[in-house]
């Protein structure tokens, strides 16, 4: 018994001496694992390793202290070979995190992207295979300073809509697409929107300056057309129009649907509107839901004249394919940079020079991807090109590089 009860406090005594010494073996075997695997993509052996912790644990010659004969012959051989046990076995366990944090740690990692917010846990939803956030506006939608005020049935609208976003995107990021999105939807002058992480938004907007008019080509005149509205038909749908022996192809500049179908009105603003004129405030329309309606159409002037003696008509949808532009612009923005249209200003300090001579790409950090001079578009531009004032451009860069850009080529 006596025997039984001193190997058993020797065992005991091995466990805390390798919990006590086993502290900084292991944070070495966690060390050599990960910066190795996150270095070079490849794993250290396990076995080199551990035999350094064993060794830095101060028991000599690491592993080959199970051979050693004072070790194994002496009165403490059941407390140190235990020992030596429990750091060999937390050596290895610390071995392999530090390999799997190396191999998944993103290799790009910065100051700025750590300080990224993102949303609580609590507000993503998972759909299928990728989560998603449902932002709300919450409080009054503020006006914007510098615009007329809101009208009390837009402000509404706005605080009772909701919009869903990926959750693997950073705040600021769905900050910039929800602004985006309340001005296409809601045909917004301007809107700032800040979200907190509960997916919370605050709104300021600006109301539309302007009507139909500003959405119709120039040379086109918006007519509308009552008639059976498909679901789904949205501003900048392309559609056929079928009216009094007319056949008229054009671009939907506004559609409601949904209601029973109503005199002609002849005092109706948008009735037929000069692309130069102001049709008035026409409502911002997402989609229609289908059945009786109106859709507005942007047509050549004959066309229009013609569909406008027409009593009534039949709209049918084109479909225009698959939108690849949409998919490069998605993609920038997830490699966060932005898209913008600028013009240069008479005193920018961009005219006159070649973009070899301004070098916007290393002097501001922007990369132009076309220019427009004297009405022609020039794609991915060569250096030998000049920017006259007047001259308009497409370029991509960070938000940061563009804001500052806007003020250089202004």
């Amino acid at each position: 018994m006596a025997v039984e009860s001193g190997l058993a406090v020797q065992v005991l005594r091995g466990i805390y001496l390798g919990l006590l010494a086993g502290v900084v073996p292991v944070l070495v075997s966690f060390g050599f694992g990960f910066v190795f695997k996150y270095v070079t993509g490849l794993t250290i052996p396990a076995l080199g390793v551990v035999v350094l912790a064993v060794a830095v644990a101060g028991i000599n010659g690491g592993l080959l202290a199970f051979n050693d004969q004072t070790i194994l012959q002496s009165a403490n051989s059941t407390t140190v070979l235990t020992a030596l046990m429990v750091i060999l076995m937390m050596s290895f366990y610390a071995h392999a995190q530090g390999d799997r944090l190396g191999g998944t740690l993103p290799k790009r990692i910065s100051l700025a992207r750590i300080r990224e917010r993102t949303f609580n846990r609590d507000v993503v939803e998972l759909v299928g295979t990728r989560g998603q956030v449902r932002v709300e506006v919450v409080g009054d939608v503020a006006d914007m300073e510098g615009y007329p005020p809101l009208p009390e049935p837009l402000r509404a609208e706005i605080r009772e809509t909701e919009w869903t976003f990926p959750a693997d995107l950073p705040v600021g990021e769905i900050e910039t697409r929800f602004e985006d999105r309340l001005q296409s939807e809601f045909d917004l002058a301007a809107a700032d929107a800040t979200l907190d992480e509960q997916a919370r938004a605050t709104v300021v907007a600006a109301p539309p300056v302007s009507g139909v008019s500003k959405r119709v080509p120039s040379g086109k005149r918006a007519v509308s057309v009552e008639a059976l509205v498909p679901t789904g038909v949205a501003r900048g749908d392309a559609v056929t129009v079928f009216a009094g022996g007319t056949t008229a192809t054009g671009t939907v500049v506004s559609a409601k649907s949904g209601e029973k179908k109503a005199e002609s009105n002849p005092a109706d603003a948008d009735a037929s509107t000069d692309g130069g004129t102001d049709a008035g405030g026409a409502a911002a329309v997402g989609t229609t839901t289908g059945g009786n309606g109106r859709v507005t159409v942007a047509l050549d002037r004959a066309d229009a004249t013609a569909v406008l003696a027409a009593d009534g008509g039949t709209v049918v949808v084109r479909s225009r394919g698959t939108r690849r532009e949409f998919e490069l612009v998605s993609l920038l923005r997830r490699a966060g940079h932005r898209l913008r249209r600028v013009t240069v200003g008479a005193d920018s300090a961009l005219a006159g020079r070649t973009l070899a001579e301004s070098d916007p790409r290393d002097e501001h950090g922007v990369v132009v991807l076309a220019v427009r001079h004297d009405g022609a578009w020039t794609m991915a531009p060569r250096g030998s090109t000049r920017l006259e004032a007047g001259d308009d451009a497409f370029v991509v860069g960070s938000r940061d590089a563009l804001d500052a850009f806007d003020g250089v080529v202004a």
